[in-house]
């Protein structure tokens, strides 16, 4: 009854071995297995590391949850990639955000991402309904990756009105090794790791902590992004939650928790979670539960 849980995120695949019993019988990181966003080749080739390191001999199951899979045909791309690695196993691919409610153990809810990206998914008997999730060319509004993508947008905007930089401006440009915020125009389109950009988001966070006016204003548009896909999903599924933020963003930064929760209240969804179990743990949880269902 060994399963084999997966986490695959646009920055890394994070992998969970676990018994019948619940014991852990190996764990390990590799980078995004997002055929989305790396495509197939290299998604094969990080399932590789990643499963070579937690083993797969005697496993009876594996469920991955991962971006990119919202399409049939993404989803059977994922599934053959593992189960050419994994012999035998019956595989199951859920979208990332499946992962969020089993691993906070709700049933029927609404979850909502923010990390590198932005998703919510909801579900309700056998309904289930997602928004947002565009991806950072379309969307993923309240990401990591787009808190600091609007900072360096708002940083260029002074440097075109002729205006000297302010503290958000002078602070990103420091953060990333520049010495002036000129510079930041080149080094945005030099650096395209979007893992990089999503990490630059904590000095948002801590600038609008201390009052800066700029930063405050990009917490509470990405606060107001996040619940406005909790609420498309929500009504929907004519839910109101619980409603479980998940995530590097949502769960690392309590300001934007508040603004959520800020922004939620008024369309009745009291019931506001942060996850505190990592995703992977839902995929063993579902991966046991695709077993007992034979």
């Amino acid at each position: 009854m060994t399963v084999i849980g997966l986490d695959i995120g646009g920055s890394k695949t994070q992998a969970v071995k676990v018994s019948d019993a619940g014991a852990v019988l190996g764990e390990a990181l590799s980078g995004s297995a997002n055929i989305s966003s790396v495509g197939p080749a290299e998604a094969g080739r990080q399932l590789d590391l990643v499963l070579d390191l937690v083993g797969v001999d005697g496993v009876r199951a594996v469920c991955a949850g991962a971006a990119g899979v919202e399409t049939p045909s993404g989803a059977a791309v994922l599934t053959k990639l593992i189960a050419d690695r994994v012999p035998g196993a019956r595989i199951r691919v859920v979208h990332d955000t499946e992962l969020i409610l089993a691993a906070a153990a709700v049933r029927d809810g609404v979850a909502v991402i923010s990390g590198t990206g932005a998703v919510a998914w909801g579900r309700s008997g056998d309904r289930h309904v997602r928004a947002g999730g565009w991806g950072y060319l379309l969307g993923d509004e309240g990401s990591g990756y787009w808190v600091a993508r609007e900072a360096v947008k708002r940083t260029l905007g002074r440097i075109d009105r002729e205006e000297p930089a302010d503290r958000l401006g002078q602070q990103l440009a420091a953060d990333c090794g520049l010495q002036d915020t000129s510079e930041l125009l080149d080094h945005f389109y030099a650096q395209t790791e979007r893992r990089y950009w999503a990490g630059r988001a904590r000095v948002v966070f801590e600038l609008a902590g201390s009052g800066d006016p700029a930063s405050r204003a990009i917490v509470d548009e990405a606060a107001a992004s996040l619940a406005a896909i909790a609420v498309s999903v929500g009504e929907r599924l004519g839910s109101k939650g619980p409603v479980v933020l998940a995530g590097g963003l949502a769960v690392h930064q309590p300001a934007l928790q508040e603004g959520i929760r800020e922004q939620l209240a008024p369309h009745g969804f009291d019931d506001v979670r942060v996850l505190t179990d990592d995703p992977v743990r839902g995929a063993v949880l579902l991966a046991h539960e695709s077993i007992s269902r034979d």
